[in-house]
This record gives structure tokens, sequence and C-alpha cells, in this order.
């Protein structure tokens, strides 16, 4: 978590310096007091400077602060050249949106550069302490274009598990993408769903209801 160490001539100014340059506002730091700081006789012999030292709290703005900045920051070194647009959901989500020309490289095989991406800025962002927060990645729409996909598969695969009444195994997914599939076939006619093996080789198994 950022934090500054800040010595002047009272308290107020050293809170004022601090807060300038960690570009931010009273509410979304706390500080501490280190020396009170004193004026001394006449004004300046013996005067002792104040030290404070203000730290960043770990709320969702400054979450989505580190987020935004370490993406950018991760693209400059990797020599891309990206739009990032950045969203609080409703849920709490923090959803950063990449978009550019020749950005295939960052989504990778069935998104599994995304996924890892997206698992890195998670991690990064978290370490800031504070109430957990989800961080989603997504390149120009390519989540909900993939969970279209997954959906049309789901129903065509079941389709097949009911013809055939033999299972069906969907390649390995993570979390995510194997929940989109169990959630498009809840509750449907003659078949279930269960997922077998462990990540990242865990995959959605879809069989005829006994």
């Amino acid at each position: 978590m950022k934090s500054v160490e800040i010595v002047a001539r009272s308290v107020d100014e050293a809170v004022q310096e601090g807060l300038t340059k960690l570009d931010t506002t009273m509410d979304e730091v706390d500080i501490s007091v280190l020396e009170e700081g004193s004026k001394g006789i006449f004004g300046f012999i013996g005067s002792k400077s104040a030290r404070v030292r203000l730290e960043h709290k770990p709320t969702i703005k400054w979450k989505t602060r580190i987020a935004t900045e370490y993406v950018v920051k991760l693209l400059e070194h990797m020599d891309i050249n990206a739009d990032c647009t950045v969203k609080v959901q409703d849920e709490g989500n923090i959803a950063l949106d990449l978009s550019g020309d020749n950005l295939g490289l960052l989504i990778g095989r069935r998104g599994q550069t995304l996924d890892a991406l997206q698992y890195l800025i998670s991690t990064v962002t978290n370490r800031e302490g504070g109430e957990w927060v989800r961080v989603i990645i997504d390149i120009e729409g390519y989540r909900s274009r993939r969970e279209e996909t997954l959906k049309a598969l789901a129903q065509r695969l079941a389709a097949k598990v009911r013809a055939t009444g033999r299972r069906i195994a969907l390649d390995p997914m993570n979390a995510l993408e194997r929940r989109v599939v169990h959630s498009e076939l809840q509750g449907q006619d003659g078949i279930e769903t269960h997922s077998e093996g462990r990540d990242p080789f865990r995959r959605v198994i879809i069989l005829p209801k006994k």
C-alpha cells in the first residue's frame, strides 16, 4: 500500500503536502502524526518540525487506480498500444475493458492469456488489503462473445447426449466458463452436468439424467 512520510513546519502543512504527493484526498488516507512539532522560542529558536505519515486506505477507488495503473504499465512494457476503459460494477467488481489493434496476443487460445492477465492484476490489486474485490479484464467484448459460444456449444452437446445416451466431456475450462455451461443446462430435461478433475484441467461433463 502506498504511503509517504512528510516533514514540515506544522502538521497541517505536512498533511497537505502528503495529499499532493499521493494525488488524493483526506477521506482516502489514514494519517499518523509521528511528531507534533513546535515553534520554539520567539517562533524559531529551538523549533521542531512536524512529521506525519499518510497511507492510502484500501478503498474500491484506490484499488481501481492500482489495477488501472498496473495494466497500463504492463502494456507499455509489452510495447502494446491499447486504451483502457474502467468501470466499477454494481457488485463492487472492477471491470477493465481494453481496446486497440492486434490485441489477439493478449487473449490467447480460448482466452487463456487473458485469464492469466486477469489473475495477475487481481492478485496485485488485492495485495493492497481490505475487502477482496474481483477484477474482470475484457478485450473488446471477447468475454461476452465467448459466453454466447459456450452456451451454444452446451445446447448442441446436450442434444447429442439426449440422442445417444452417452456422456460427453468438454475441454478443460476455468471456473467462470464452467459456471456458464452449468447455468445454461441447469434444469433441462434428460441431462445433468457436473465437473471432474483438478484445475487447470477441470472440465464439465454432460450426461444422461439418471
